[in-house]
């Protein structure tokens, strides 16, 4: 099935999924300290949710966080004393996007991505997304536990940067844009939302831009330009699970 969209030829029939499929096994990516998620059947009694169990369905509770569990989706509500929710900030679902390879720098052994790696990744353009695929790109992001090992992160700089040229959606294939131990200051999220102060939201925060984590892009998927289908759960909540699709533009 083919598509025009804002005169981009799409064929829809070859989406390339960007997401991390959430399991309740030890191969589920884990962030901030948890453990891994729960899919269990409902128990009442006797009875099992679980065909296999003599149940006619099955019939599972899920225990997850969104942050901490595989890909997700988060709205400046993440970081806000005043609730906002994904669901309600995010409205639109189909974006231009760039997705740009990128290798951290080294910098007081922290692993960085900078302003200057951004800037020259995206040469002079200007898409509604950008998607930063980290190098080296290892199979093992897709069941890592990230806690205590300190992952790359954004430079706030790069996040301004990222910000200052009117990117609207940033994804990227680490934890978060943030240094794992960073005293809360969050320096990449707030950059990039604008978000001057967390207790009295500014008039200028960027309430329709989202962040979203631990993606994953094949290595055999070339660096260029994309049409995003950014797909979310309608949790009223600052963040939900998602799945962003990508489709090669014609």
């Amino acid at each position: 099935m083919k598509a025009t969209i804002n005169n981009f030829q799409i064929d829809l029939s070859k989406p390339i999924d960007i997401s991390i499929p959430l399991s309740n096994t030890d191969k589920n990516p884990i962030a901030w300290y948890i453990e891994k998620p729960e899919i269990e059947p409902v128990k009442f009694g006797d009875w099992v949710g679980k065909v296999s169990e003599g149940s006619s369905t099955n019939f599972n509770n899920i225990f997850f966080n969104p942050h901490g569990h595989g890909t997700h989706t988060e709205c400046l509500g993440h970081i806000t004393r005043e609730f906002y929710s994904i669901n309600q900030c995010l409205k639109q679902f189909f974006f231009t996007a760039e997705l740009v390879s990128i290798k951290p720098e080294n910098i007081n052994d922290d692993l960085v991505i900078t302003k200057h790696q951004i800037e020259k990744a995206l040469n002079g353009k200007n898409p509604e997304a950008i998607v930063v695929r980290t190098l080296p790109n290892l199979q093992s992001k897709k069941s890592i536990n990230y806690s205590k090992t300190n992952p790359p992160y954004l430079a706030e700089e790069a996040a301004i940067f990222i910000r200052e040229i009117g990117i609207q959606h940033l994804l990227i294939d680490l934890p978060s844009v943030d240094r794992e131990e960073d005293e809360g200051k969050l320096l990449a999220h707030k950059a990039f939302w604008n978000v001057k102060n967390v207790n009295n939201l500014n008039a200028d925060a960027r309430l329709n831009c989202t962040i979203t984590e631990m993606i994953f892009v094949s290595n055999d998927i070339e660096d260029g330009n994309y049409l995003l289908n950014l797909q979310i759960a309608s949790f009223e909540n600052d963040a939900s699970p998602s799945k962003p699709i990508l489709y090669i533009i014609k």
